[in-house]
């Protein structure tokens, strides 16, 4: 293939909108494309995953380079990272082009520190290393500049996971079971999902593995009154409502009334009907005070800097900062000890992130079990999803790896009430 010098053109014109790093990235995507809708599916997908490969490799692309001027960074990446030859490059090349061409080919990696060999900021890298040791935190670091799988999670309370799979093959789909959550399927490939019969029924959302394993964690039962407390746009909340087959109560809460109206045509497109939205004013909001000491289960997926992610929101590691980070565990902190009262005795307390960072995960387990006192007794991950005949290598708490679990990178640790 040979890339069009108009499409070289606007996705440098994107990507200098997406360097200034004022808002998550795929935000900024999709108002680009919903601003020039003459551009055709594959004009879309070479401009977005160009504008990716950038920022998925920002700092050896600019060494490379030696330059940060967007269509530098936009060749640079045709070369080094998509593996366009210089030769189908050269009618998109202006004039001295070719010379950075030239350059950008023969930069040799391996001269760079650590951390701008595997484009991290030093200080993630450095705290990767320093939880991790060197030799992991470079797996770590590799397996986060790669692309996700498209993961789906299939609706089990309207059809079998094994006749999901029949249906998408049958149109031209191809997918495995993900290897640990048994609603899960691995696609092939990024087809567009969303406008599939499966998809418009409800029948299947998009969804990582890992963030289903979490559903699966709090395992709530049909009957109970469970509790969402940061449901976003209801992803989990959806996964949770599968499990307890539309039946009991479902709180989901978040402070953004935005994110909770997400939820309401895909609830309906799943016919679930047992979901209660409530929009809090805060960690204290009063609805939820109302509800304290009532529920079976409390599912806490923290607000977080989501290094966890890095493989799908790549432009998260030059946003995000150590003060924020630190801020963060602060907030994760109140989140927890918020949502802990609304769990009655013997109910279960799931906390989780997407962040890779100890202090957002054991440092806020420990600060809230030093508050909590002996009110909480932690309960062993790996057993609870054994106990659904989920076989997950894990310890007393989860940590789902990119490079070891083919997921998104995720912590959890749960408890239960006395």
């Amino acid at each position: 293939m040979t890339p069009r010098p108009a499409l070289v053109g606007q996705a440098a014109v994107l990507l200098g909108e997406l360097l200034r790093f004022s808002g998550p990235a795929d935000q900024a995507v999709s108002r680009y494309f919903r601003a020039h809708r003459n551009f055709g599916r594959e004009d879309r997908a070479f401009i977005a995953e160009t504008v990716y490969a950038v920022l998925r490799r920002k700092r050896s692309l600019v060494a490379a380079a030696g330059s940060q001027e967007p269509r530098a960074l936009v060749l640079a990446a045709l070369v080094r990272v998509l593996g366009f030859s210089g030769r189908s490059m050269e009618s998109s090349l202006q004039e001295g082009e070719a010379d950075l061409i030239t350059k950008v080919k023969s930069f040799d990696i391996r001269q760079l520190a650590p951390a701008e060999q595997f484009d991290l900021p030093d200080w993630l890298w450095e705290r990767l290393q320093a939880q991790n040791g060197a030799g992991e935190a470079q797996k770590v670091a590799q397996a986060l500049l790669n692309a996700a799988p498209l993961d789906l999670r299939v609706n089990l309370a309207k059809l079998a996971r094994d006749e999901a799979l029949q249906r998408l093959r049958q149109d031209g789909l191809e997918g495995q079971p993900t290897p640990h959550s048994p609603a899960g399927i691995r696609l092939k490939g990024k087809p567009s999902i969303n406008k599939h019969p499966l998809f418009l029924d409800g029948s299947v959302e998009v969804q990582d593995e890992g963030s289903q394993l979490l559903a699966y964690l709090l395992a709530p039962r049909r009957g109970e009154m469970v509790a969402d407390f940061c449901a976003g746009a209801g992803g989990k909340t959806l996964a949770l409502a599968m499990l307890m087959r539309n039946s009991g109560r479902l709180y989901a809460m978040d402070v953004s009334a935005k994110r909770l109206s997400q939820m309401g045509p895909r609830a309906a497109r799943a016919g679930v009907s047992n979901v209660h939205p409530i929009v809090l004013e805060g960690e204290n909001d009063l609805r939820a005070r109302r509800l304290s000491a009532k529920l079976d289960r409390v599912l806490v997926d923290a607000p977080c800097s989501g290094f966890g992610t890095l493989r799908r929101n790549p432009d998260l590691k030059w946003r995000q900062h150590p003060e924020a980070v630190a801020e963060l565990a602060q907030k994760q902190l109140r989140i927890l000890t918020a949502a802990a009262k609304l769990v009655k005795s013997g109910g279960r307390l799931v906390y989780a992130t997407c962040s890779l960072l100890s202090e957002e995960n054991e440092e806020v387990v420990a600060a809230f079990r030093q508050g909590a006192g002996e009110a909480f007794a932690e309960l062993h991950c790996g057993e609870l999803l054994a106990a659904q005949r989920i076989e997950l290598q894990s310890g007393p708490r989860l940590r789902l790896w990119p490079h070891l679990h083919g997921t998104d990178g995720f912590f959890a640790a749960a408890f239960k009430r006395e």
